[in-house]
C-alpha cells in the first residue's frame, strides 16, 4: 500500500508480531506515519510505513440458521485463483544435487587423496602450489573454481597431521613443504 492510499478513519490490517490485527487510522503524524487504534482492544498503535498496512478483507457472506438448540453456520468456500492453475505456495525443499558424471569408470579423487598420489610419484618434497598444479596437469583433481585451492590443501594437510599424528599420510619437511610418509 502507498502513503497516498491511506485514509483517515479507514480500516486496515497490520501485522503486530505474527498476527494480523484490524486497525482504524485516527490521525497522520507530522513526523511521518499514522496513529491508529486496534479495533479489537481499543489500544493505540503507531504505524510508521504505509507498506505495513493491508486492505481489510471483504466481509464473507456467512449465514446463520437456528433450529431449536442447533445453530448452523454456512461459510462460502475460500477460492484461490491462479493464472496457470498451479499451487500459489511454492513447495520448499532441497535443491536436487547435480549429477556427477563418471566417465569411463573413473572415480574422482579428493584433494587430499590426489595430493598423496602426487607426493607418492614425486622424488622430493613439494609445496601445496606445486601439488595443485601437478594434480591439475595429470588430471587427478582440479579446483571447482576456488581462488586459493593451495591454501585449502595446506590447511587440510595440517589438519590431518594434527588429528592423526604418526598415522598421517604426510610429513612436513620444512615450512610449506610436504612429502609422503613411507612406512
Amino acid at each position: 500500500m502507498k502513503a497516498n492510499d491511506v485514509k483517515i478513519d479507514g480500516e486496515y490490517q497490520t501485522r503486530i508480531g505474527k498476527t494480523l490485527i484490524p486497525v482504524r487510522i485516527v490521525a497522520e503524524k507530522a513526523s511521518g506515519g499514522w496513529t491508529a487504534v486496534n479495533i479489537t482492544t481499543g489500544k493505540k498503535v503507531f504505524i510508521s510505513l504505509a507498506r505495513l498496512l493491508q486492505e481489510m478483507p471483504a466481509p464473507t457472506e456467512t449465514k446463520f440458521t437456528t433450529e431449536g438448540n442447533l445453530t448452523t453456520v454456512e461459510v462460502p468456500p475460500a477460492t484461490v485463483e491462479t493464472i496457470d492453475g498451479t499451487s500459489t505456495k511454492p513447495k520448499r525443499g532441497r535443491k536436487p544435487k547435480a549429477e556427477v558424471s563418471n566417465t569411463e569408470g573413473k572415480t574422482t579423487l579428493s584433494q587430499l587423496d590426489a595430493a598423496a598420489k602426487v607426493l607418492g610419484e614425486a622424488t622430493e618434497p613439494m609445496t601445496t602450489k606445486e601439488m595443485v598444479e601437478t594434480m591439475a596437469t595429470k588430471g587427478y583433481w582440479s579446483s571447482p573454481g576456488g581462488k586459493t585451492p593451495h591454501a585449502t590443501l595446506y590447511s587440510a594437510i595440517l589438519r590431518e597431521l594434527q588429528s592423526k599424528g604418526e598415522g598421517s599420510r604426510f610429513i612436513k619437511t620444512e615450512r610449506g613443504h610436504f612429502k609422503l610418509r613411507t612406512a
